[in-house]
């Protein structure tokens, strides 16, 4: 865990200055950012705020290593242009492309929506599964939970064949399609909690819920209990990041931000 510098951080609208979190969004479809801004904050008290970020470039959403790989850029160009004066950083992406590099260079606690999630699962049920969009995911996911430590507690990463994009398109339609993937993996593989992954499966583990016997997950609202936790019970600015920063290095072809931002590490 990262140790940070100042005082820990409340979360009393009285106690003085606004919260800011970034919100990145490292797809490039704005109406998914849209989403995800209108699931988070219901779940934010009063002094804080969300600063949502979009994607600059890449997939309009990520389905595959490759699109995961230019997100994880996209997510780093994201922070170097709106993270100035964040108190925290969330990471709303299943994946979390570029998590890891975010902590090397932000000041501030930085959570990624699937980490989280993960855990959560974990401590929820003694085997997790996840259900999510589009049929890459299955082995991405499970290299992800396995890096996190947690292979052992995975019961299962079922996919559905539609995207992520395809089921925020049509969330009605996906219900019955996702609880019975839900149903599925808790009677084939034992399954005692289930993460619906995904932004584009943002809201809709409430709705998931009522026809399934396990518990069912939001990743977007568990990623944002994550970053409140994390503001409330963690002091806010570090001295560096949770690894060692590396040293400057000149760049060609970045964002200004992103240049300016690694030239003074």
């Amino acid at each position: 865990m990262t140790a940070y510098g100042r005082e820990t951080i409340g979360l009393d609208p009285n106690a003085g200055a606004t919260l800011r979190i970034l919100l990145i969004n490292p797809n490039t479809m704005p109406e998914m950012t849209d989403l995800l801004v209108q699931v988070v904050t219901p779940h934010l008290p009063a002094g804080a705020t969300l600063v949502p970020a979009t994607g600059r470039f890449g997939a309009q959403y990520i389905a595959s290593r490759s699109a995961g790989v230019v997100a994880a850029h996209a997510a780093l160009d994201a922070y170097a242009e709106h993270g100035e004066g964040c108190d925290a950083i969330y990471l709303a992406c299943f994946g979390d492309p570029g998590l890891f590099a975010l902590r090397e260079l932000a000041r501030v606690p930085v959570i990624g929506m699937a980490e989280a999630s993960c855990h959560a699962a974990a401590a929820k049920a003694a085997r997790f599964s996840i259900v999510t969009g589009g049929e890459r995911w299955g082995p991405i996911l499970n290299e992800f939970v396995a890096m996190l430590g947690l292979g052992d507690r995975l019961a299962a990463v079922e996919t559905v064949a539609p995207t992520g994009a395809d089921i925020a398109r049509d969330p009605d339609g996906s219900i019955a399609l996702l609880a019975e993937a839900c149903r599925r993996t808790a009677d084939r593989d034992g399954a005692g909690a289930v993460i619906l992954g995904g932004a584009g499966l943002a809201g809709l583990a409430a709705r998931v819920q009522p026809h399934v016997d396990i518990p069912v997950l939001c990743s977007v609202e568990t990623g944002t209990a994550a970053v409140l936790a994390a503001l409330k019970h963690a002091p806010a600015k570090p001295e560096s990041g949770d690894f060692a920063l590396p040293a400057a290095v000149d760049s060609t072809g970045l964002s200004a931000p992103l240049a300016r931002l690694l030239a003074r590490l």
